[in-house]
């Protein structure tokens, strides 16, 4: 009898399993939910891809719900296995287990090993994403130049925005009804949460995932390299597939969808502009950020470089949008509590652009976004928020701050339009809290920051010694106070 696979709350699609008869173990710990205020939509969403998992399996299923993990485990007479867990807790537990068989990692396209032959090679200076993407690329044989289409795409001639049809829709069902219950119990028992419920807006089984990233390459996948970076009042999705907790989940394995990305691009029906960056966030960032997580140390995650110690406000922390008027921040802090999800350039451009210039605690930061983000995971957090949005690791994942004033935001979207405040402004009451931020960042951290070249002439340009002392005193008094 083959050994009962213990099956996660991320490692939920068909490639966790090998044999069709095998025998399966899932696990609901609430206590899990008790050590920290986490997103009810997150939440909601872990709970039914579980069950869902569960009832998809019928018979070979073991369900348990228990106080811990280890308790649940005590209750299964069957030899178990794991596929390797993704985070270092859970791995740490993992090896714990008497008789538990730890397997190697799935659900990523490039080894370990292979990851640490490249990372370990005789190079200078530190690691980087665009580097680790090219050896992914060659390795794995993805967008071989040769084998393009010789032609321009009908995608590349098209004009105009995106306008695609909307994706397949969510039906909740009776397991979404009984998590829902089952939660409000929760919540009158003690356990906090932070956003607003609302029906379930992604994917919790493999067949509604799919489906999704089915209609993302038809539909949205030609505009995505023209829209994935603007942000849009009206429309914060845009180009993008929205399916990053899918394959965190592990609903969704990211090959075949790079395959197929692949596959627009070589029948014409997508062009490279926009097949690139979408395979770049799959086989290059999300493969690269997984990797980072096991190839730094444990102590990376405390790293803070440019000494942030401030705490985050209570507002930010509770998803309290109704108290900010700065357009931006106000928009992108309202989707995170109504939808817990919104896509990159706002998470790093407003989100975590306003936590680096207030100089935030960076493990602050980090567990906030794990925590408020359904796709929110250790191993994406760590070197995301800890390293390239927040700087603290002194550029170990990327090669500067990821710090812009309002004038890049009003770039790049419809914010600015009706705001109260003006993006070129540093000083006055009309002055963009992004803009004033931007500049007092630089300039608390001067020493730090001077060898960027590109910063250092930030500096000089804004450096007057008035006015860099009343954009300080400004800021300074404007604190935590919403913007």
């Amino acid at each position: 009898m083959p050994r009962r696979r213990w099956l996660l709350a991320d490692q939920l699609g068909p490639h966790f399993l090998d044999d069709p008869d095998q025998p399966v173990l899932l696990v609901e710990v609430r206590e899990l939910f008790r050590h920290r205020p986490t997103h009810r939509q997150k939440a909601h969403l872990i709970l039914s891809a579980l069950r869902h998992r569960a009832a998809e399996l019928g018979d070979r299923a073991l369900l348990l719900r228990t106080d811990t993990f280890r308790e649940a485990l005590a209750q299964v007479g069957d030899p178990l296995e794991v596929c390797h867990p993704h985070s270092r807790a859970a791995l740490r537990f993992a090896r714990s287990v008497p008789g538990l068989t730890v397997l190697p990692p799935r659900g990523f396209i490039t080894s370990q090993a292979d990851f640490a032959g490249w990372a370990d090679r005789p190079r200078r200076g530190p690691l980087r994403m665009t580097d680790f993407y090219r050896h992914a690329r060659r390795r794995h044989e993805v967008l071989t130049a040769a084998t393009g289409p010789g032609r321009r795409t009908r995608a590349e001639t098209r004009s105009g925005p995106v306008a695609p049809p909307p994706p397949p829709p969510i039906v909740e069902d009776d397991i979404d009804a009984q998590v829902r219950r089952d939660l409000d119990r929760w919540a009158a028992d003690g356990v906090r949460f932070v956003g607003r419920d609302g029906p379930r807006r992604y994917p919790a089984t493999h067949d509604e995932a799919q489906a999704r990233l089915t209609h993302f390459l038809t539909h949205r996948l030609p505009g995505y390299g023209r829209y994935a970076d603007v942000m849009s009042v009206d429309d914060p999705g845009l180009a993008h597939s929205m399916l990053s907790s899918s394959f965190n989940l592990g609903l969704l394995h990211p090959e075949p969808a790079v395959r197929a990305a692949e596959q627009a691009w070589r029948a014409g029906t997508a062009p490279r502009t926009a097949v690139e960056p979408f395979i770049r966030g799959l086989l290059g960032w999300r493969e690269f950020l997984w990797q980072l997580y096991w190839y730094f140390e444990p102590r990376y995650r405390g790293a803070n470089w440019l000494a942030a110690t401030e705490p985050m406000p209570q507002w930010f922390a509770e998803l309290d949008a109704d108290a900010v008027e700065a357009h931006c921040l106000a928009d992108v802090l309202a989707a995170v509590r109504d939808t817990a999800w919104t896509h990159q350039t706002p998470r790093l451009l407003v989100l975590a652009n306003y936590a680096l210039q207030r100089g935030w605690r960076p493990t602050e930061v980090a567990d906030w976004f794990q925590r408020c983000f359904v796709d929110g995971t250790p191993w994406v957090m760590n070197a995301t928020v800890i390293g390239m949005s927040q700087y603290a690791d002194l550029a170990r994942v990327d090669t500067r701050p990821y710090a812009v004033d309002g004038t890049d935001i009003d770039e790049i979207s419809d914010y600015c339009t009706g705001c109260r405040y003006t993006p070129e402004r540093a000083l006055g009451d009309l002055a963009c809290p992004y803009t004033g931020g931007f500049e007092s960042f630089l300039h608390r951290n001067r020493a730090r920051l001077m060898t960027d070249a590109r910063l250092a002439a930030e500096l000089d340009r804004r450096d007057g010694p008035e006015h860099r002392e009343a954009v300080l005193a400004q800021e300074e008094k404007r604190g935590s106070t919403p913007p």
